[in-house]
């Protein structure tokens, strides 16, 4: 799929370091690298503290990273930004933030917070566009016209999200983060988000990096996911690869940890655990193996064998 395009976005040994204290330093992030191609769904999946969200929030540049490589459409966007590549990282890239009520000003009405960035980056000739492009995007999202002029806390938790989503997709970007956009929902909400992103994604071509640690929803959504452990990228493929052909023993722990629908099955399942300690796994001194042409382990030679002998 990826030998002959040329990536929308391209990171490369990516570090996000946080200094806690004079001694201590937290390596959020420590030299990942991965591809997501235009139109697709990548998924992001790892435990709490693994490093997805700091991922996310450096590659849109609302951290600056400590090392590596990003680029954007073409643009080298990893060091100092100059006007025209902010202009085009902030007009291009969109995200969609966890927390559907902390994202939203309490103050504005909901046209003025999705009208937002159209007004900052002019993308409208009249005023009357301006409303049209707003009410357009409300009644894909599924909410009416007339609920524009309400604000955020008149909203459900759902109609909020769709509210960030409005927000996020009014600028018709390239690629849109979407950080855990649905672990605050109800499941029933939940797969109504979804469908409603992959309709959009449908329509207009949209890009997504799908942030979660539901692996169910990343099944459903994605066409290729990173799961990332510890701030490294442990194991990159296909959404099939990952699932029927996992070989990295954290990727195997996470898989056994999804409850089975069916009682007798699920009475069956044994949920793995994984320690990195125990393992003896150690990523610093581990490479990226090449399983198939989309499938790549993060793993020492010794540790590989290791890994094929136990499956």
């Amino acid at each position: 799929m990826s030998e002959n395009r040329q990536p929308l976005l391209h990171v490369e040994n990516l570090k996000q370091y946080f200094r806690v204290s004079k001694t201590f330093t937290t390596k959020a992030v420590d030299g990942i690298s991965f591809d997501i191609y235009e139109g697709e769904t990548f998924g992001l999946v790892g435990e709490s503290g693994s490093g997805k969200s700091t991922t996310g929030r450096s590659i849109i540049r609302l951290y600056d990273p400590t090392d590596g490589k990003i680029v954007f459409d073409g643009i080298d966007i990893s060091g100092k930004l100059s006007k025209e590549a902010e202009k085009h990282l902030r007009t291009n890239m969109q995200m969609i933030f966890q927390d559907p009520m902390a994202c939203l000003n309490p103050r504005k009405k909901v046209k003025e917070i999705i009208a937002q960035g159209l007004q900052i980056h002019h993308k409208y000739e009249t005023k009357e566009e301006l409303n049209d492009k707003v009410n357009r995007i409300l009644d894909k999202v599924g909410l009416s016209a007339e609920q524009a002029t309400r604000f955020p806390h008149q909203f459900s938790g759902g109609q909020r999200q769709r509210i960030g989503i409005a927000r996020a997709l009014v600028m018709n970007p390239k690629l849109v983060i979407a950080d855990e956009c649905i672990s605050a929902l109800d499941v029933s909400i939940q797969a109504q988000v979804v469908n409603l992103m992959r309709d959009i994604q449908d329509e207009l071509g949209t890009t997504y990096l799908f942030i979660a640690h539901d692996l169910s929803m990343v099944k459903y959504i994605s066409d290729r996911i990173g799961v990332m452990h510890l701030g490294h990228i442990v194991e990159t493929g296909t959404t099939d690869e990952i699932f029927q052909n996992p070989i990295h023993p954290y990727t195997r722990a996470l898989l056994s940890a999804i409850p089975h629908p069916n009682p007798v099955v699920e009475k069956a399942r044994i949920a793995l655990s994984y320690d990195k300690e125990k393992e003896g796994v150690d990523y610093v001194s581990a490479t990226q193996h090449r399983i198939t042409d989309t499938h790549y382990v993060l793993a020492t030679e010794e540790d590989l064998k290791k890994w094929y002998k136990k499956k």
